[in-house]
């Protein structure tokens, strides 16, 4: 099969198209022919040798976190899945997705929306949970509070403002200028454009910071947040000494895969309640152009490989 691998660290152009053998499933697995791939900052993080869990040694890899397709094979202790289904689903941290076949165990995979077709599915799983776990398995997010995400339209932040309307909290996020609307319509209650207006003079009591940013964001984002608040990072772990001034909580985490919360999440996607924000496709022989799209650009949703028609 082709797939797309990296034999050491460095520039987009490290991405190479090779052909490799199909993946065997062992007895609670099941091979997708992959249709989709997402692209995530995570792929170019571990391309570039910054992402400290993938070493050296480790290569060569095949990159990407989640995919869609069609079940073409499944192990013999496979029971929830079947030859022919559609599904999504978020990978394991050894396996890649950037390829025409990808080993999913009964525990990473779900059915896919019925709303969608696979290259907006294929942008879904990854960053879907990213955003829920961080929301309401790390920050306890419930109906009435409010939450102030930060880079709303990103490829996590675009769900997470979804998640936390569909939950009923009363969302604010930072964005840029010219995706002040694109924020309305995903239905956030107060789009803060962070290159004209501080978020400090726009918001306070918040209950949950979302923080998709970390560095000086989210230094200044404790100055936002109430007594006894939440703050809650994908990139950095928050301040010990800040939270205990405010008798606040912290944490700073790794999404995982999660079979029944992509179930729950398509439910919300065929119910018509969030919607996929695509910003860019490439075939997958066009992996580097992707990632330099990434690295390079404002991106507003998510970018997706198509591997197959």
């Amino acid at each position: 099969m082709h797939a797309v691998r990296i034999h050491s660290f460095g520039d987009a152009d490290v991405l190479k198209v090779e052909e490799v053998p199909p993946p065997e499933p062992k007895d609670t697995e099941i091979v997708v022919r992959v249709m989709a791939a997402s692209v995530n900052p995570v792929d170019y993080k571990i391309r570039s040798g910054k992402y400290p869990l993938v070493k050296q040694d480790q290569l060569p890899k095949v990159l990407g976190r989640d995919v869609s397709g069609v079940v073409e094979r499944v192990g013999a202790g496979v029971r929830k899945f079947k030859k022919g289904d559609a599904v999504y689903a978020m990978l394991r941290s050894e396996v890649g997705g950037y390829a025409e076949y990808a080993i999913v165990t009964e525990d990473e995979a779900a059915k896919k929306p019925k709303q969608l077709d696979f290259v907006q599915a294929a942008a879904v799983p990854l960053a879907a949970l990213t955003a829920w776990q961080g929301l309401f398995d790390q920050g306890g997010l419930k109906a009435g509070q409010r939450v102030l995400i930060h880079g709303g339209t990103g490829g996590v932040g675009h769900f997470a403002i979804q998640f936390a309307k569909a939950r009923g909290a009363w969302v604010a996020t930072t964005v840029s200028g010219k995706d002040m609307e694109l924020a309305r319509q995903l239905g956030a209650d107060q789009p803060i454009d962070y290159t004209a207006e501080k978020f400090e003079d726009a918001v306070n009591d918040i209950d949950l910071v979302y923080d998709l940013i970390a560095g000086e964001t989210q230094k200044r984002s404790f100055a936002v947040l109430k007594d006894g608040g939440t703050l809650i990072s994908t990139l950095q772990k928050p301040d010990e000494a800040e939270l205990a001034r405010r008798h606040a909580r912290g944490a700073h985490y790794l999404a995982k895969p999660n079979a029944a919360q992509l179930s729950e999440i398509a439910t919300l996607i065929d119910a018509g309640k969030v919607r996929v924000v695509i910003d860019a496709i490439y075939p997958l022989e066009q992996a580097a152009r992707a990632h330099r799209h990434m690295e390079d650009d404002h991106i507003a949703g998510k970018v997706v490989l198509q591997v197959a028609a």
